[in-house]
């Protein structure tokens, strides 16, 4: 059983949702981005997903795209993500996950990219513009090593096509609360009946994310799905809090979302 695994069984037996943070390395800074993962995971998120710089991320809004922007202003690389996540994980046990485009990780090249991730301690793969039944040369590389590759599916995405998703799935599913771009601060209406659909489908974990903003959007999550993602308003949170703020900001709103995943 692999990290991932262990996180979402401990979770179905203590009845409580999974958190998971996303943040971009590089913003503010490096240094800054490894500390405020291990104050995430400090304050109860189990998943973190370091996103990868990128020019065009398509699937972000003005918020992660901007963060993007200013790492890669600083010459933030691939190479800096992984020494972020092998900091984190000799001091933590949480999922780590790499999250970004397609073209960083060919630009890295997949051979050096999972023998480097593996070393560093990753877990898995997040590659949003990456569709399953494009997806071959990157699931060839991950053959034989226990780094997983996340999916995302959408309210939009037809049953067939579900379908398809599901088979590939491996770690959970990233489930899109609404159609559009990250960023927002309001959850997908009929995400109850969007998971329904997809959980009759598989029985990989359900991790629902985009407009996930406020404890009651994660209360609201209870017993429909598995983990919730928080990413631009956390990102956002790092970008209006003063330098000598940051880090107590972030703790305390992560924790605030931990508790409403235990149902406190």
């Amino acid at each position: 059983m692999n990290r991932l695994s262990r996180i979402f069984e401990r979770a179905a037996e203590e009845d409580r949702l999974v958190v998971s943070i996303f943040l971009t390395i590089g913003h503010p800074s490096v240094s800054e981005s490894r500390e405020l993962t291990l104050a995430a995971i400090e304050s109860g998120a189990e998943i973190i997903e370091l996103g990868v710089p990128f020019s065009d991320p398509l699937a972000d809004g003005a918020t992660i795209q901007a963060s993007s922007y200013k790492a890669l202003q600083q010459g933030v690389t691939m190479r800096d993500c992984l020494d972020v996540a092998a900091a984190v994980r000799r001091k933590s046990d949480a999922a780590l996950l790499l999250m970004g485009y397609t073209n960083p990780f060919l630009a890295y090249g997949l051979e050096n990219l999972v023998r480097d991730a593996t070393e560093a301690g990753v877990d898995g793969l997040i590659v949003p513009d990456l569709p399953p039944d494009e997806a071959g040369e990157f699931e060839r590389a991950l053959q034989g090593c226990d780094l997983s590759m996340v999916y995302l599916v959408a309210p939009t995405t037809n049953e067939s096509r579900l379908k398809t998703v599901a088979s590939h799935a491996d770690g959970f599913l990233y489930c899109v609360s609404l159609t559009g771009t990250t960023g927002g601060e309001q959850i997908g209406q009929g995400v109850g009946d969007f998971l329904a659909r997809v959980r009759r489908e598989t029985s990989i974990p359900l991790v629902v994310g985009f407009g996930i903003s406020r404890p009651d959007h994660i209360a609201s999550l209870r017993g429909k799905a598995n983990g919730a993602i928080i990413g631009g308003r956390f990102v956002r949170l790092i970008e209006e809090a003063s330098d000598d703020e940051r880090l107590d900001a972030a703790r305390s709103y992560v924790e605030s979302m931990v508790e409403a995943a235990s149902g406190r």
